[in-house]
Protein backbone atom coordinates (compact mmCIF):
# COMPACT_ATOMS: atom_id res chain seq x y z
CA UNK A 1 0.00 0.00 0.00
CA UNK A 2 1.35 3.43 -0.94
CA UNK A 3 2.10 5.86 1.85
CA UNK A 4 0.32 9.18 1.89
CA UNK A 5 2.55 12.19 1.46
CA UNK A 6 1.91 14.43 4.53
CA UNK A 7 2.07 17.57 2.40
CA UNK A 8 -0.54 16.15 0.04
CA UNK A 9 -2.75 15.15 2.97
CA UNK A 10 -2.62 18.71 4.32
CA UNK A 11 -3.37 20.07 0.87
CA UNK A 12 -6.37 17.74 0.58
CA UNK A 13 -7.63 18.84 4.02
CA UNK A 14 -7.33 22.49 3.02
CA UNK A 15 -9.21 21.83 -0.20
CA UNK A 16 -11.92 20.01 1.74
CA UNK A 17 -12.39 22.98 4.09
CA UNK A 18 -12.43 25.40 1.16
CA UNK A 19 -15.05 23.25 -0.62
CA UNK A 20 -17.16 23.16 2.53
CA UNK A 21 -17.12 26.96 2.82
CA UNK A 22 -17.90 27.41 -0.86
CA UNK A 23 -20.77 24.92 -0.74
CA UNK A 24 -22.35 26.53 2.31
CA UNK A 25 -22.11 30.02 0.87
CA UNK A 26 -23.41 29.00 -2.53
CA UNK A 27 -26.36 27.13 -1.00
CA UNK A 28 -27.32 30.14 1.14
CA UNK A 29 -27.09 32.54 -1.78
CA UNK A 30 -29.02 30.13 -4.02
CA UNK A 31 -31.92 29.92 -1.54
CA UNK A 32 -32.11 33.71 -1.19
CA UNK A 33 -31.93 34.41 -4.94
CA UNK A 34 -34.50 31.73 -5.78
CA UNK A 35 -36.90 32.89 -3.07
CA UNK A 36 -36.68 36.61 -3.83
CA UNK A 37 -35.98 36.76 -7.58
CA UNK A 38 -36.46 33.33 -9.16
CA UNK A 39 -32.76 33.18 -10.04
CA UNK A 40 -30.19 30.48 -9.49
CA UNK A 41 -26.63 31.33 -8.50
CA UNK A 42 -25.47 30.40 -12.03
CA UNK A 43 -28.12 32.63 -13.61
CA UNK A 44 -27.10 35.52 -11.36
CA UNK A 45 -23.42 34.91 -12.20
CA UNK A 46 -24.13 34.88 -15.92
CA UNK A 47 -26.09 38.15 -15.73
CA UNK A 48 -23.27 39.63 -13.63
CA UNK A 49 -20.58 38.62 -16.14
CA UNK A 50 -22.57 39.94 -19.07
CA UNK A 51 -23.46 43.19 -17.28
CA UNK A 52 -19.77 44.04 -16.89
CA UNK A 53 -19.39 44.27 -20.64
CA UNK A 54 -22.83 45.73 -21.44
CA UNK A 55 -22.76 48.80 -23.64
CA UNK A 56 -19.09 48.47 -24.60
CA UNK A 57 -18.55 48.24 -28.36
CA UNK A 58 -16.09 45.40 -27.83
CA UNK A 59 -18.05 44.01 -24.93
CA UNK A 60 -19.88 41.05 -26.34
CA UNK A 61 -18.82 37.57 -25.30
CA UNK A 62 -18.71 34.42 -27.37
CA UNK A 63 -20.49 31.46 -25.86
CA UNK A 64 -17.10 29.83 -25.16
CA UNK A 65 -16.03 32.92 -23.18
CA UNK A 66 -19.33 32.89 -21.27
CA UNK A 67 -18.80 29.21 -20.38
CA UNK A 68 -15.32 29.98 -19.05
CA UNK A 69 -16.57 32.98 -17.07
CA UNK A 70 -19.34 31.09 -15.28
CA UNK A 71 -17.36 27.85 -15.00
CA UNK A 72 -19.76 25.57 -16.85
CA UNK A 73 -19.42 23.22 -19.79
CA UNK A 74 -20.42 24.66 -23.14
CA UNK A 75 -23.55 22.50 -23.25
CA UNK A 76 -24.61 23.57 -19.73
CA UNK A 77 -23.92 27.19 -20.67
CA UNK A 78 -26.07 26.84 -23.78
CA UNK A 79 -28.96 25.51 -21.66
CA UNK A 80 -28.49 28.34 -19.16
CA UNK A 81 -28.39 30.98 -21.90
CA UNK A 82 -31.46 29.48 -23.58
CA UNK A 83 -33.38 29.58 -20.28
CA UNK A 84 -32.47 33.25 -19.64
CA UNK A 85 -33.07 34.19 -23.26
CA UNK A 86 -36.56 32.67 -22.97
CA UNK A 87 -37.19 34.95 -19.98
CA UNK A 88 -36.06 37.98 -21.99
CA UNK A 89 -33.01 38.56 -19.76
CA UNK A 90 -30.38 38.17 -22.45
CA UNK A 91 -30.04 37.68 -26.17
CA UNK A 92 -27.78 35.84 -28.58
CA UNK A 93 -26.69 37.23 -31.90
CA UNK A 94 -24.12 37.00 -34.66
CA UNK A 95 -21.61 39.84 -34.53
CA UNK A 96 -21.50 42.00 -37.69
CA UNK A 97 -17.70 42.01 -37.72
CA UNK A 98 -16.98 38.48 -36.48
CA UNK A 99 -19.06 35.56 -37.77
CA UNK A 100 -17.01 32.91 -35.92
CA UNK A 101 -19.54 32.30 -33.22
CA UNK A 102 -22.64 33.26 -31.36
CA UNK A 103 -22.38 36.14 -28.94
CA UNK A 104 -24.45 36.85 -25.85
CA UNK A 105 -25.45 40.12 -24.22
CA UNK A 106 -27.69 41.03 -21.30
CA UNK A 107 -30.94 42.90 -22.05
CA UNK A 108 -32.32 45.91 -20.19
CA UNK A 109 -34.71 43.53 -18.40
CA UNK A 110 -31.72 41.41 -17.36
CA UNK A 111 -29.89 44.47 -16.06
CA UNK A 112 -32.97 45.53 -14.10
CA UNK A 113 -33.37 42.07 -12.52
CA UNK A 114 -29.67 41.98 -11.70
CA UNK A 115 -29.92 45.39 -10.01
CA UNK A 116 -32.83 44.13 -7.88
CA UNK A 117 -31.08 40.83 -7.09
CA UNK A 118 -27.63 42.21 -6.25
CA UNK A 119 -28.58 43.43 -2.73
CA UNK A 120 -30.14 40.02 -2.00
CA UNK A 121 -26.97 38.30 -3.20
CA UNK A 122 -24.71 40.59 -1.18
CA UNK A 123 -26.78 40.25 1.99
CA UNK A 124 -26.89 36.46 1.67
CA UNK A 125 -23.12 36.40 1.11
CA UNK A 126 -22.48 38.55 4.18
CA UNK A 127 -24.81 36.42 6.32
CA UNK A 128 -23.21 33.19 5.06
CA UNK A 129 -19.72 34.49 5.83
CA UNK A 130 -20.81 35.64 9.30
CA UNK A 131 -22.28 32.21 9.99
CA UNK A 132 -19.18 30.45 8.66
CA UNK A 133 -17.00 32.62 10.91
CA UNK A 134 -18.62 30.89 13.90
CA UNK A 135 -16.85 27.67 12.84
CA UNK A 136 -13.19 27.88 13.96
CA UNK A 137 -12.13 25.67 11.06
CA UNK A 138 -13.52 28.16 8.54
CA UNK A 139 -12.34 31.40 10.17
CA UNK A 140 -9.05 31.66 8.21
CA UNK A 141 -10.85 31.22 4.92
CA UNK A 142 -13.56 33.71 5.83
CA UNK A 143 -10.85 36.25 6.66
CA UNK A 144 -9.13 35.56 3.36
CA UNK A 145 -12.36 36.11 1.43
CA UNK A 146 -13.06 39.32 3.32
CA UNK A 147 -9.55 40.66 2.68
CA UNK A 148 -9.34 39.63 -0.96
CA UNK A 149 -8.80 42.56 -3.28
CA UNK A 150 -9.58 41.73 -6.88
CA UNK A 151 -8.08 44.00 -9.53
CA UNK A 152 -10.70 45.85 -11.56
Amino acid sequence: MAETNPAHALLAQGWSVFSLLHGRIEADIERALEREHGLSVREFSLLEVLSRQHGDDSGHLQMKQVAEAVILSQSATTRLVTRLEGRGLLRRYLCDTDRRGIYTNVTDAGLALLARARPTHDTALRTALDTAALDPTLVPLVRTVEELKVPA
